[in-house]
C-alpha cells in the first residue's frame, strides 16, 4: 500500500485504535455488511464491520466464524441496542474474541459496556448531542461516531458539517472521534481530519463493491440514483419515536407510513408496549431492506441509501475504493 504520509499521520489514533492501515471505518449496512464485504475491506487496509441487525445469536456466531476464515485482519460487530438478546449477542463476540464492538440505535443498556470491556473489547459509541456523547464517553465508550443526517438508514437531524464544527473542538483533543455521513470522495475525509476526526465511517460508497453480494438490481438502483432521490422517512404518529430511516424512494417507502399506521394502531389497542413497538418496525426494516438487497425487489423492498449515492456510478473491488479515497484525501491534504 502506498504511504500516504500526510493522511496517515492525520488518521495515526483511528489507526492505532482500530488496527488497521487506515482508519476508514465500513458502516454496518444490514444483510450488505456481512462476511464477504466485511472481510475484504479489513483485508484491503480498512475495518470491517459485520451488521448484526436482527439476528440471532447463532446467526452472529456462524457470521464472525465465516469472516475470521476470509480474514485474518481485525474487524468489529456492530449491535443494536434494543435487540431483546443483546447480552446473548455480546457473550459471542466473547467467543470469537472480537476487538470491537459498535453499540447502535440508543443509549447503550446498562451493564452492555462493561460487559464489553470485560473481555476486552473496545466500545464504539453513538451519540445524537455532544452533552450524550461526553456522557458515553466517560461511561466507557472507548470511542464516538458522530454520523450526519446524510448517511444511509437510520438518521439524526443535524448535518455532518454541523456535528463535526460542534463535537470535534470539543472532543477530538481527548477522545477517538470518526465522522460519517455523506462522505464519498477523500477531499471531504481531508477536511474532517484537519478538523481533528481520527478517522471516518462509510457505507453507501461500499454498498456496491464487486465484493458486496448485494443483488444486481440493488446495485443498478444506486447507480441510477442522484442524492436527492436518498430521502428520510416521514414520522407518521408523534408517540411512536421512529428514527427516521434514509433510502431510495419507492412503493416501500410508502409501506413504511402504512407500517407506522399499522404499529400505532397495535398501541392504541395495547396489544404492544412502547419496546414492543420499536422492535416492530425494526423486524419491518430488516425484512425490507432483505427484499431488496438480496431479493432484488427494489420497488417493494427498502433500498437505504445516504446522499452520497451520486457519487457511487459502478460497481468497483473495496481496494480500489480505498485507494482512490486515500489519494484523493493525501492530495487535498498537500495541497495539489
Amino acid at each position: 500500500m502506498t504511504n500516504y504520509s500526510k493522511s496517515r499521520a492525520m488518521m495515526q489514533r483511528g489507526i492505532d485504535f482500530l488496527g488497521c492501515e487506515t482508519a476508514i471505518m465500513c458502516g454496518a449496512m444490514s444483510w450488505v455488511s456481512e462476511r464477504n464485504l466485511v472481510s475484504a475491506i479489513s483485508n484491503a487496509g480498512g475495518f470491517g464491520v459485520i451488521a448484526c441487525g436482527a439476528m440471532t445469536p447463532e446467526l452472529l456466531d456462524a457470521e464472525i466464524a465465516a469472516t475470521k476464515e476470509l480474514t485474518d485482519k481485525p474487524f468489529g460487530v456492530n449491535l443494536i441496542t434494543m435487540h431483546p438478546q443483546l447480552f446473548d449477542l455480546i457473550e459471542v463476540c466473547n467467543k470469537y474474541g472480537v476487538t470491537h464492538v459498535v453499540l447502535a440505535g440508543g443509549i447503550p443498556p446498562k451493564g452492555s459496556v462493561e460487559a464489553i470491556k470485560a473481555f476486552g473489547g473496545k466500545v464504539i459509541v453513538f451519540a445524537p448531542t455532544l452533552a450524550l456523547a461526553k456522557k458515553l464517553l466517560r461511561s466507557g465508550g472507548d470511542a464516538l461516531v458522530i454520523e450526519g443526517m446524510e448517511a444511509g438508514g437510520h438518521i439524526g437531524p443535524v448535518a455532518t458539517s454541523v456535528l463535526a464544527q460542534e463535537f470535534l473542538p470539543a472532543l477530538a483533543e481527548d477522545h477517538v472521534v470518526f465522522v460519517a455521513g455523506g462522505i464519498g470522495r477523500g477531499e471531504a475525509i481531508a477536511s474532517y481530519l484537519e478538523m481533528g476526526a481520527s478517522g471516518v465511517q462509510l457505507g453507501t460508497r461500499f454498498a456496491c463493491a464487486t465484493e458486496s453480494i448485494a443483488h444486481p438490481d440493488f446495485k443498478k438502483a444506486f447507480f441510477r440514483a442522484k442524492a436527492r432521490d436518498a430521502e428520510a422517512s416521514v414520522q407518521v404518529d408523534p408517540r411512536l419515536p421512529v428514527i427516521p430511516v434514509r433510502a431510495l424512494k419507492n412503493k416501500g417507502t410508502e409501506e413504511f407510513t402504512k407500517k407506522q399506521i399499522e404499529v400505532a394502531g397495535m398501541l392504541d389497542r395495547q396489544e404492544v408496549d412502547m419496546g414492543a413497538a420499536q422492535l416492530e418496525i425494526e423486524h419491518f426494516w430488516a425484512g425490507a431492506l432483505r427484499r431488496a438487497v438480496v431479493d432484488g425487489d427494489i420497488e417493494n423492498g427498502s433500498i437505504m441509501a445516504g446522499q452520497s449515492v451520486g457519487m457511487v456510478t459502478k460497481e468497483e473491488p473495496v481496494a480500489d475504493i480505498i485507494t482512490e479515497l486515500m489519494e484523493q484525501c493525501e492530495a487535498a491534504l498537500s495541497g495539489r
